[in-house]
This record gives C-alpha cells, sequence and structure tokens, in this order.
C-alpha cells in the first residue's frame, strides 16, 4: 500500500479541546489524543547517571534506552495488536511517538492532566505532575508476530522481517511460559523514579485502547549493567557483579561492531537498529542462599567482594578463563569462549511476591542488545545453556525477541516510519 494511500485512510490527530468544539463531550469520550509537537530535550550534565532530574534527549540516529547510561528502574511491556487495519496501526504509532517526545522531556501526553474541560476524560493520566524527566527513555520494537501471524501478514510487512529477528531455540532446562512471552510490539520504559516510568507505559497503553492490548509486562529494578565506562557493575539478587564487560555507551567501535545493525546487514529500515532479546530468568535464591562462599565463587568465576576473576585483584582485569573451572559461568559467557561474540545488556533485578510455596518469585529480568542475534545471545546462551554451573540455580522461564528500529530523527519523523512507507 502507497503512503499516499495510507495518508488518506489514516484518522487525523485532535486534541481533546478541538473535539469538543467540534462534536461536545459525547464525541471526545471515546478519542485517544495525540500529543503535540517536540518539546527540546535538557541536556545531560557530566555525571548523566547521577543526575536523575534531567532529560535524555528523544531525537537521534539510533533509539534511546540502549546505549544510555542505564537508569535505576524498568517498566517493560509487550503488547498484541488487536486491529487488523494497517492504517490504524500507523496512526498508532505516530501518536505513541508525539506522546513519547513529550512524556521523554518531562511534559503532559497532549493537553494535559488538569485544565481541560470537565467533561472530558483527561489526555494525561497524572501521577507523573510534578515529578521531573528522571532520564526517561521510550524505546520500541517489533515482534516476529507483527510481520506475519499464524501464516496470515495482517500489514503487508511479512516480506520485511529481518533475516536476523530469529525465532529462538528452546534451550536446555528452558521452562517458558507462554504468557510471559513473545508481543508484537514492546516498549521499554527506563527511568530514574519508577512512577515517570510506569506512568509512560499507562499512557501508552491507553493511547493504544483499542488498537492493542498489553500481553504481559515486568517491572524492575536495581539496574544489573552498566554502559558507562569504568562504572562499578551493581550486583545481581545472588549478590555478585556480572557482565563487567559490558559494551559501554561511549565505545563507539564496539557498538558499531556488536549493537548497531548496518547498511550492510539489511533491511535497509533496520539500519541504525538494534535487536533485543528479552528474558526472564527465575532465580532459586533459598537454594542459593544455602550455598557455600566458596562454590558460590567457584560457579561465577569471580570474587564476591571485589568482583575480580578468579586469581586478580579488581573487577576490570582481564580474566584468566584456564584459572576458573571449565563450568562456570564467566568463563563460558566470555568472547574467546565464543568466538568473540558480545551483547549489550541492560538487565534488572525482579521480584514478583511467591512461587505459591513460600518462595520468593524472583530473579533477572535480561535485555540484550545486539547487531545480530544469530551471532550475540544464540551462540552465547547455547553454551551457557548446556554447561553452565549456574543453571542449577536460575531456570528462563519467559522470553521475546524484537527489531528494534533506528531512532526517531526529528519532529516529522515517527516509529517505524521506513518500515511502514
Amino acid at each position: 500500500m502507497s503512503s499516499d494511500s495510507e495518508r488518506a485512510r489514516e484518522p487525523r490527530p485532535f486534541s481533546r479541546r478541538a473535539l469538543l468544539g467540534w462534536g461536545g463531550a459525547g464525541l471526545a469520550l471515546g478519542v485517544t489524543a495525540s500529543g503535540g509537537v517536540a518539546a527540546a530535550a535538557i541536556g545531560i550534565g557530566d555525571d548523566p547517571e547521577s543526575a536523575t532530574g534531567q532529560a535524555v534527549p528523544f531525537h537521534g540516529a539510533h533509539q534511546a534506552g540502549i546505549a544510555t547510561p542505564v537508569q535505576d528502574r524498568l517498566h517493560f511491556a509487550a503488547f498484541d495488536v488487536t486491529t487488523d487495519d494497517r492504517a490504524a496501526l500507523v496512526a498508532l504509532l505516530k501518536d505513541w511517538t508525539r506522546a513519547a517526545e513529550r512524556m521523554t522531556a518531562g511534559r503532559p501526553v497532549g493537553d494535559g492532566a488538569v485544565g481541560g474541560p470537565a467533561e472530558a476524560p483527561p489526555d494525561d493520566t497524572g501521577e507523573a505532575l510534578g515529578l521531573k524527566p528522571s532520564r526517561l527513555t521510550l524505546t520500541i520494537g517489533f515482534g516476529p508476530s507483527l510481520f506475519s501471524a499464524k501464516g496470515r501478514d495482517r500489514f503487508g510487512i511479512a516480506a520485511r522481517r529481518p533475516p536476523a529477528l530469529i525465532d529462538l531455540p528452546t534451550f536446555p532446562g528452558d521452562d517458558l511460559d507462554p504468557a510471559r512471552g513473545g508481543g508484537d510490539l514492546c516498549v521499554q520504559a527506563c527511568a530514574d523514579d519508577p512512577q515517570v516510568a510506569v506512568h509512560a507505559i499507562r499512557n501508552l497503553a491507553r493511547i493504544g485502547f483499542g488498537k492493542v492490548s498489553v500481553r504481559w509486562s515486568q517491572l524492575g529494578f536495581g539496574k544489573t549493567s552498566s554502559t558507562t565506562p569504568d562504572a562499578d557493575t551493581p550486583r545481581n539478587l545472588m549478590g555478585f557483579k556480572d557482565g563487567t564487560r559490558n559494551i559501554t555507551g561511549t565505545d563507539t567501535a564496539e557498538l558499531d561492531g556488536h549493537v548497531w545493525v548496518s547498511s550492510e546487514d539489511g533491511p535497509s529500515w533496520m539500519t541504525g537498529g538494534s535487536y533485543l532479546v528479552a528474558r526472564r530468568i527465575a532465580m532459586r535464591i533459598e537454594t542459593w542462599d544455602r550455598t557455600s562462599l566458596q562454590e558460590q565463587e567457584d560457579i561465577f568465576g569471580r570474587d564476591k567482594d571485589a568482583g575480580a576473576p578468579v586469581g586478580r585483584q579488581a573487577e576490570h582485569d582481564e580474566p584468566d578463563l584456564a584459572a576458573m573451572k571449565p563450568d562456570a559461568h564467566v568463563r563460558l559467557a566470555h568472547p574467546d569462549s565464543n568466538g568473540g561474540a558480545r551483547i549489550l545488556r541492560r538487565g534488572y533485578s525482579y521480584t514478583d511476591g511467591t512461587d505459591g510455596l513460600g518462595r520468593l518469585d524472583a530473579g533477572l529480568f535480561f535485555l540484550a542488545y545486539q547487531r545480530d542475534i544469530r551471532r550475540g545471545f544464540l551462540p552465547v546462551q547455547t553454551r551457557l545453556a548446556r554447561n553452565d554451573a549456574l543453571n542449577e540455580y536460575i531456570q528462563h522461564v519467559g522470553s521475546a525477541v524484537f527489531a528494534i528500529p533506528s531512532g526517531v530523527r526529528d519532529a516529522a519523523d515517527w516509529w517505524g516510519k521506513e518500515l511502514f512507507a
């Protein structure tokens, strides 16, 4: 379908004030707001990880929330598209983009949460009123089922599915819950204030009512990875620093080599984008807590105190893989054990009550960005699933993959524009 015919079919967005002027409150009650023009973002300070009140620029060649310094909190949501109307999906992606521009700049959606007509619901839900931007980033992705589901090409984009957007195999030890995986779309909201992150997902879901529904979502706290050079790696719920060799947001050579899709990779709409693997990894916390310190350190291949590799002194010292046990986690996950494969990690810890047997439902929500899943997550996880000593204490229970398109360049651009062109 041509872009001209899409523009002719898609509904023109209005604010609720304009709608009330046309048809009164009865008309406005059924319409979602589109948001306004992009706001200029506040610059990040010298230490962006501690500048919790500032805004991260929304526009750029790459989406924010990937190489961006990792924020403290996460609200991740996967959506099913409930409409088969391509023009309606395109209109939603435009509305979401305009809303994301405003929220990441610390502004309310549309006409805001207060001060509008009393006869209509507000455009913004209001729980972020008075809060700072808190370095909010919103990152969108497209799942395999958006391109084709059960043999149906709902939106005419099946031929545009990237070869690197693979369906992951079932790895040894996986116990995947279909209710915690998959999805046509995903939005990753990261911020230093949990209410700001939740507000962002809530408003996007509200705007998408009737076109999308939340398939599953995950709250995260206590970032377990860093993309800031020389920063100490935060600890996971097992008390260890993991992923200390993470790609940093300033290492352009490593980002180009392992994270960003190049023009040579194809398809063209993915140039400057990346691929995301999201895995919910449950930890057997109670069993781990009864394991000796020496065994814990042998399993990871690290000192628990400083995070140093076996036989070394500091966290970022070059590891001696041969000094570790053959099934040590660090040894198996290291690029030298996987043909140089590297990923950019943005994982978070989670706790979701109990498992019904009096044990904590807790673990790691693992987020890995890479240039090609076939050369990144797949070889690494294949090795870990077969041999990692840590497998006695963890289990992968949720899984999803998404194509993350390039960034929104300016106020005329929108999420997915090149895919649907």
